[in-house]
């Protein structure tokens, strides 16, 4: 518990095996849940989260926001919900960061910022900087906002999250949530967070594929979003 709110982890995972026991260990002594989201792992990763301390849900489609979605199904009744990585990439220590505005009341949700952290040298690739460059580039036009970053790092109040109510099940769950939340009007913020080079190799920037497949959903979903957006005011 963080400043009189239940706090839960949700950790998205998929062949995370070796990286999972470090992030799980890092996480704060006052978060009071942790689950794991095994996305399909054909390796070690529910064994070692469970050993590790984290309660652990099977996902077996694939796709980030699956993961997500069933975690918040299984994170039972918290204030405030965290989301990271299992790839050891974020800083589970710098989680104050992300909470306490929103325990204070002063946000709803808070997006952990690489771009104005400290990314080690190789944690974010070419295609990433740019991917993020574009997608804030085109919310700002759109919505306004002031976002740098659609990093996984980030923290939402529960009431919050059930209000804007989820949907994408693959690599746009974190742009779908960021427009939501301006869209709905939530108090969004920003905290410049650090962030490593992962643990293993990237599902989505490791490969020609995913980098693909990422890239156009997020397009996807912005162009969505801004057209229902231009047609409910015409």
């Amino acid at each position: 518990m963080r400043a009189q709110h239940t706090i839960g982890v949700i950790i998205p995972a998929q062949n995370e095996e070796h990286a999972i026991a470090k992030v799980i260990a890092d996480i704060p002594a006052w978060v009071d849940r942790i689950v794991v989201a095994d996305n399909g792992s054909t390796d070690r990763t529910t064994e070692v989260a469970q050993g590790a301390g984290a309660t652990v849900v099977n996902e077996p489609v694939p796709g980030y926001g699956a993961a997500c979605l069933k975690g918040i199904d299984a994170i039972g009744d918290v204030d405030i919900v965290v989301f990271l990585d299992g790839d050891y990439s974020d800083h589970p220590e710098q989680m104050d960061r992300l909470v306490d505005p929103i325990a204070e009341n002063i946000v709803d949700l808070v997006i952990g910022s690489r771009v104005t952290g400290n990314a080690d040298p190789g944690s974010l690739t070419l295609p990433q900087r740019f991917g993020n460059r574009l997608a804030c580039s085109l919310m700002r036009w759109v919505w306004g906002s002031t976002f740098t970053d659609l990093g996984p790092f980030r923290a939402i109040r529960r009431t919050s999250l059930d209000a804007i109510a989820m949907q994408d099940r693959a690599f746009g769950w974190t742009v779908e949530m960021q427009i939501k939340a301006l869209e709905s009007g939530l108090r969004t913020h920003e905290v410049p967070v650090d962030y490593r080079p992962r643990i293993g190799v990237s599902k989505v920037s490791g490969t020609i594929r995913g980098t693909v497949l990422a890239g156009t959903t997020i397009l996807r979903i912005i162009g969505m979003s801004a057209l229902k957006r231009w047609a409910s005011r015409h």
